[in-house]
């Protein structure tokens, strides 16, 4: 009797620790993605990614990012369901910041296998996101939105040091130079579909993010019972991070992690 309970209480220590333990494969994806479809936020471009794609490149991925033209959300949503009528196959699809709107709308496709969410809004459908993320810290990048025919963008001073606040100075400034401007009504849209209620899904929280508030990410991570990751990054990890922001996609698309 003693050994039984010896064995039953072994049992029970092992299966906690298991269960305390975080893993990117905690989320089995439904198939394996050959294709990885990348897109990217406001305040920047398909560059953004550069230092992901690489890493997918050599695990054998194909993988395409997409230019978001950031004149509108229709627009957005129109560039990417675009690259994915390219695919040819089950497709991971991962956004960055705003991005996790248009792969929410876009998530949808019977071609996406799994969703990858970078620091990344995620409205319900037809949620106000505006409204939702008021309930949070405003984080101050925001102030330093410069607004002009019809268009925003960051001052210098916000974009160095609160969107990329854990790059090189001189880093950080090449991409100030080509960031994306985005229409005035971009943000005020919303989705119709919230792809991340039906299809797997993987969320990196930047926990030092000046940009969107790490307790609003905390909370959409949450409220998608996504497979999550929080990294000492500022809003671009994808960019500070990208070995960890491409184990998640990797984990994903159901190939192996590296490290």
């Amino acid at each position: 009797m003693k050994t039984i309970q010896r064995l039953a209480v072994a049992a029970a220590v092992l299966l906690a620790a298991f269960a305390a333990q975080p893993t990117l494969a905690a989320t089995a994806p439904t198939l394996k993605a050959h294709n990885v479809v990348l897109v990217h936020g406001a305040y920047a471009d398909g560059s953004s990614w550069s230092e992901v794609i690489p890493i997918l490149q050599r695990a054998g991925l194909h993988v395409t990012s997409v230019q978001n033209p950031l004149t509108s959300f229709a627009d957005d949503v129109a560039a990417t369901k675009r690259v994915l009528a390219l695919q040819d196959g089950p497709t991971v699809l991962v956004g960055h910041s705003y991005a996790g709107m248009v792969i929410s709308e876009t998530g949808v496709d019977p071609k996406v296998s799994a969703l990858v969410y970078v620091a990344a809004r995620a409205p319900d459908a037809g949620e106000d996101y505006t409204a939702l993320a008021a309930k949070f810290p405003t984080p101050p990048a925001s102030k330093g939105l410069v607004h002009s025919g019809g268009f925003a963008q960051l001052n210098e001073d916000a974009f160095v040091h609160d969107f990329a606040g854990d790059l090189k100075p001189a880093k950080a400034r090449a991409l100030y130079a080509v960031q994306g401007r985005i229409s005035d009504t971009l943000f005020a849209s919303r989705t119709t579909q919230a792809a991340w209620k039906t299809k797997p899904s993987w969320y990196a929280i930047s926990k030092n993010d000046r940009t969107t508030s790490p307790e609003l990410e905390r909370f959409l991570a949450k409220r998608m019972n996504a497979t999550t990751v929080e990294l000492n990054s500022s809003h671009v990890s994808l960019i500070s991070h990208p070995r960890e922001i491409a184990n998640m996609i990797l984990a994903a698309a159901g190939y192996p992690v590296k490290k």
